[in-house]
């Protein structure tokens, strides 16, 4: 496709379109779901999007006769829409179950769709996740590649929606400022009972305040003025359709008390900007929230990583009740790591501390690495912590890689 510039998912999603059935991608809005499968299958599958009122109407009224018109191999887009069609997209794929990639499906509303999902297709499809774009994805059209403060601080204030990068001209206030508006109107409405959009938004502004911080239910709730059981429930709105993630409290060692309350993170830093108010550079480097923005972009990356390897993102983190915290915490390859996040181009042992208690109450055997991603222009150590620099996370090719 024309303008189209590659995706660290790529080889993902063909291993899956060949080994499976049915594939399904997920990811929230405006991520590039459909630009990646139109030109990943273009010509080999047709494309049918539900967005499309009149398909969706045929497609929700007449699912066997919308297949019969629209015949595998296909890509439907935004099946969600549609939830009656998963069932007869079953049928489709047990009537042949060995031929691999004949439906290809995309999805922005999580629950919705990996309901029907789990409830029709368990076993018979992959299922992959697209995050907006990572640094190392980044075509330099308009924010130009990650190497130090100043070049992380225009990514951050430009964002990583693509769209915003294949066209450079877009205002990017204006951009977020219709983006939100859309995913109020669409999705918020169509994944929970939201009364009152204005409090919705009101949660959506507290919450880019506190990104990177531990998420206190009740002190929201005062805030914003509804319920706490209400809180949960836009949260969990906003966890589903790709807004935020929430990373749980990691147990850490099990003799060991820690809080459990999760940690919250925007997946995408330019959405903070926008909902923040920053507009320069000195604010994203030197404004109250640089420190809490950085976590938030380093979070994003590696949120991406494992994305791109065909893992179900997931992040934790740690805090004991001595107020020793670990930013990030990540079980991969039957270890369990920690990173430390600083936005400082010098870092000392006292950045290590709490990272190297929270390694000390691991078993031997669950121990992995830990690292500390600041923005030093070097790899360096800080006895057994790993220092690396942000040009780390575009330079690594999976999670082992930045983990090794």
């Amino acid at each position: 496709m024309r303008g189209y510039f590659p995706r660290a998912i790529e080889d993902a999603v063909r291993r899956a379109a060949s080994s499976f059935p049915a594939l399904v991608v997920t990811g929230p809005r405006q991520s590039g779901k459909t630009w990646l499968l139109r030109h990943l299958f273009d010509g080999s599958h047709s494309y049918v999007s539900l967005d499309d009122p009149d398909l969706e109407l045929f497609a929700s009224s007449d699912p066997r006769g919308f297949l019969e018109d629209h015949r595998p191999p296909v890509v439907l887009d935004e099946i969600q829409r549609a939830p009656t069609l998963l069932r007869h997209v079953k049928m489709a794929v047990d009537a042949a179950r060995h031929e691999p990639g004949r439906f290809i499906l995309t999805g922005s509303q999580t629950f919705s769709l990996m309901a029907g999902v789990t409830e029709s297709l368990a076993g018979r499809s992959a299922v992959l996740h697209l995050l907006p774009l990572s640094t190392a994805e980044n075509p330099g059209r308009r924010a130009p590649p990650v190497r130090d403060r100043e070049t992380y601080a225009r990514w951050v204030l430009t964002g990583s929606f693509p769209e915003l990068h294949h066209r450079p001209g877009l205002d990017a206030r204006t951009w977020y400022a219709s983006y939100l508006q859309t995913y109020l109107e669409r999705d918020v409405r169509t994944l929970a009972n939201v009364g009152n959009l204005r409090d919705f938004n009101r949660l959506l502004h507290l919450l880019a305040g506190r990104t990177g911080g531990i998420v206190n239910l009740s002190w929201l709730a005062r805030d914003v003025g509804v319920a706490v059981n209400t809180i949960k429930s836009w949260l969990s709105v906003l966890e589903a359709s790709g807004v935020v993630h929430l990373c749980p409290g990691h147990h850490g060692s099990q003799g060991k008390r820690v809080a459990k309350n999760p940690r919250i993170h925007f997946l995408d830093p330019g959405t903070v900007v926008h909902l923040a108010g920053m507009r320069d550079v000195e604010q994203v480097l030197n404004g109250p929230m640089a420190g809490s923005l950085f976590e938030t972009f380093v979070a994003g990356e590696i949120l991406r990583l494992q994305a791109r390897d065909g893992l179900k993102p997931t992040l934790f983190h740690w805090r004991d009740y001595g107020g020793h915290e670990v930013d990030l915490v990540l079980e991969s390859g039957g270890r369990v790591h920690g990173i430390e996040c600083k936005l400082a181009s010098s870092v000392s042992d006292r950045d290590t501390r709490a990272l190297e208690l929270f390694l000390s109450t691991l078993p031997a055997r669950l121990r992995g690495t830990g690292l500390l991603i600041c923005t030093a222009p070097a790899a360096g150590r800080l006895r057994d912590v790993r220092v690396l620099p942000v040009t780390a996370l575009s330079d690594a090719s999976s999670m082992d890689d930045l983990l090794r």
